[in-house]
């Protein structure tokens, strides 16, 4: 006589581990603090499909999704999937969303703060590239004055509403996409 061993597999295929897994989860998230404003996105890294976003035609498409913090990339044919944890401006008056394209791309950009941010904090100056750029290795820059997709040298930045305006990657992750991005790649940022 066949020995039948609870295993995940026999519960999965079952159903039964909806019935003992969710009630976990859901009393895990009920026990998390609750803060007022405070939206906790569980699907950050849902997959998303560009044509939902562009007409066909651009060399590749990337949308910069502010809520989530995630970056979808897909290369022309829509065949390259990839996404990307970011960081995202700190406050809805910096964010600027809607349709714009990459421009130009530097490979270790320097950085010059805008006027808004030296009026906002007065020691900011010039920084050539190198470890304390808060460009990091790699910068693409939009056609929007100012507004950019970039490496940064800060992990703890990314995940978070941190930036004064620009989408954060990880220098490792910017300099896969840079690569990938060509001039003329369609950006949406939402």
């Amino acid at each position: 006589m066949p020995r039948h061993t609870l295993t995940r597999r026999t519960l999965i295929l079952s159903g039964l581990a909806t019935t003992i897994v969710t009630p976990t989860l859901a009393q895990e998230h009920e026990q998390l603090p609750a803060e007022p404003g405070v939206r906790r996105n569980i699907s950050a890294f849902g997959q998303m499909d560009w044509r939902d976003h562009f007409n066909p035609g651009a060399p590749a498409y990337i949308i910069a999704d502010t809520t989530s913090r995630a970056l979808h990339y897909w290369n022309g044919a829509g065949e390259d999937y990839r996404i990307y944890p970011t960081s995202v401006p700190m406050t809805d008056e910096l964010t600027k969303r809607g349709f714009t394209e990459i421009v130009r791309k530097r490979v270790g950009p320097d950085w010059t703060p805008t006027a808004s941010m030296i009026e906002r904090n007065p020691e900011l100056k010039y920084m050539p590239p190198g470890p304390d750029n808060p460009l990091g290795t790699h910068a693409m820059y939009l056609d929007w004055p100012a507004y950019l997709i970039h490496g940064t040298h800060d992990t703890r930045k990314i995940g978070r509403r941190s930036s004064d305006g620009c989408i954060g990657l990880y220098n490792h992750m910017i300099e896969e996409l840079y690569g990938i991005s060509p001039v003329g790649t369609k950006v949406r940022i939402i």
